[in-house]
């Protein structure tokens, strides 16, 4: 059998995972799973390749680190006869010290711990699934692949905050998220359209996460995240761009203290604190309380506000490309970002966008318009095996 690579993907209430086989240039997907429901009602679904999926459920305590025995207890039962190659990790923040994968050590691992505080949510879980892989797996490589290697070497002016030189010299500056998920449509847009793919391009990640980038040339030039993940659009319960004066209030005046702060911009903000009814866009988009369809409104103008932000750095627009699950999913949210920049010459296919097709733009746009799937896990699998040593391109 081939060999087999493992990718984690450890969020604060699941760890996703998928085996790819390196028997291509690009890995090919054998297995996708996840347990879910993490500190709730633990899940455990697996589907593989050309089966039915299956769901089991799981005991309610359940650690990351029990979550992840779980996953390699099933592969280990499934593929008794398999190798595990290398093990691929999704890892949010690498700071300036990562702008590229790595194996992972020791010392890679005591870096990776310094940067929790600048990603509080999800680089624990991250660090949780290396140090669970590396039990399970002590003699297989384990590679850690970035979110924000993708924005190194933004220009200055992309990465600055205005605060004192010293800041920017110890690293408060700004970096940037999602960049497997830019990677990834980088590389699928130079099959897809490799014209328009080598111009300025705005990828729209949207999700319960969201954030857009701007391409040139398929490399990052700027992105709407900055030193957290909580800067730029607004998101399932992430509050976005916010007036740090008002931060200052709520400290002062209203007396919070840093962790209720914290708590109400990653927990209490963005789509849920808007509307007052979920966060979850398919939830509001079938809700009729008014105050869901305002949180939709506000969300698809800052998208627009963003866009043409970004197309200004890039010096004007080549291609429009939405991705992640509301991305991918949601006509609504397009329809109105699309609607409102038309002086980009910006126009829908109101039947293609209603299917979800990948070129929903009509034939009087001067510009495309993609809705391309992304896909994390592979851009981690094709990281690991080059990492790791096992290409087989020549194969």
């Amino acid at each position: 059998m081939a060999d087999l690579v493992v990718t984690l993907n450890a969020g604060s209430s699941s760890v996703k995972f998928a085996l790819f086989a390196a028997t291509a240039e690009w890995p090919r997907l054998v297995v996708a799973g996840a347990v879910e429901g993490l500190g709730a009602k633990p899940r455990f679904r697996v589907d593989v390749v050309g089966e039915k999926a299956s769901e089991r459920k799981l005991a309610a305590k359940l650690t990351h680190r029990k979550a992840i025995a779980e996953i390699f207890k099933w592969i280990e039962g499934a593929y008794p006869a398999a190798t595990i190659s290398a093990i691929g990790h999704r890892v949010v923040h690498g700071g300036l010290r990562f702008s590229a994968p790595v194996i992972v050590d020791a010392e890679t691992l005591a870096a990776l711990r310094a940067f929790i505080p600048l990603a509080p949510l999800h680089q624990p879980h991250n660090l949780a699934g290396i140090e669970g892989a590396c039990e399970a797996f002590p003699h297989v490589p384990q590679v850690a692949c970035f979110d924000t290697a993708f924005h190194r070497g933004h220009a200055f002016v992309d990465d600055a905050y205005a605060l004192p030189y010293s800041y920017y010299e110890k690293g408060l500056r700004r970096f940037g998220f999602h960049g497997l998920s830019y990677e990834y449509i980088a590389r699928r847009l130079r099959i897809i359209d490799p014209i328009h793919a080598e111009g300025g391009v705005i990828v729209a990640h949207l999700g319960n996460g969201a954030s857009l980038c701007a391409l040139k040339g398929g490399r990052s030039i700027a992105t709407s995240m900055g030193f957290s993940a909580l800067e730029g659009l607004p998101m399932g319960t992430r509050c976005g761009e916010i007036d740090p004066g008002l931060l200052l209030y709520l400290l002062e005046s209203e007396g919070m203290t840093p962790e209720e702060l914290s708590h109400l911009l990653y927990e209490r903000s963005g789509l849920l604190g808007l509307s007052g009814v979920s966060h979850d866009m398919r939830a509001l988009e079938s809700s009729d309380e008014p105050r869901a369809d305002a949180a939709i409104a506000y969300f698809i103008h800052r998208i627009k506000m963003e866009i043409a932000a970004l197309t200004a750095v890039i010096g004007g627009l080549d291609a429009l490309v939405f991705t992640a699950g509301i991305g991918e999913r949601s006509p609504r949210i397009r329809a109105g970002v699309v609607e409102g920049l038309g002086w980009l010459g910006l126009a829908l296919d109101a039947t293609a966008n209603a299917r979800n097709d990948s070129l929903i733009s009509s034939t009087q746009s001067r510009i495309p318009v993609f809705v391309t799937p992304t896909d994390e896990e592979a851009m981690i699998a094709r990281h690991t095996i080059e990492i790791a040593g096992l290409s087989v391109a020549a194969r």
